[in-house]
């Protein structure tokens, strides 16, 4: 893809943080995903102001030993896959905030 992608957590989503897997529930459908965690991490960074080749920077390379245009592009896959299943908003710009996000419990 082309240019700055910013993801957004969707407003319509429970959260629950396993170990380093996180366990969402959408309201579409209400289904239930087990994000692995490089999807975890894009899911917590997901403020709709950072943007998605920031992420892979700061987060993905530095926890995982890939390339940054491999790890971008995979990142951008996996977010487009996210918010096909209603779990992430994609925008070419910032995302403001929405109401109140996803409630989110982390558990060890």
């Amino acid at each position: 893809m082309n240019g700055k992608l910013y993801l957004s957590r969707s407003p319509r989503i429970a959260a629950r943080k396993l170990g380093d897997e996180m366990l969402v529930m959408s309201g579409q459908g209400s289904t239930l995903f087990t994000l692995n965690p490089t999807a975890t991490i894009l899911w917590q960074a997901a403020d709709g102001a950072t943007s998605l080749d920031e992420i892979v920077d700061r987060r993905i390379c530095s926890e995982f030993e890939v390339g940054r245009e491999e790890a971008l592009r995979d990142a951008e896959v996996l977010a487009e896959d996210l918010a096909r299943h209603g779990i992430l908003l994609v925008s070419r710009e910032p995302i403001a905030r929405q109401d109140a996000p996803a409630q989110e419990q982390e558990q060890q």
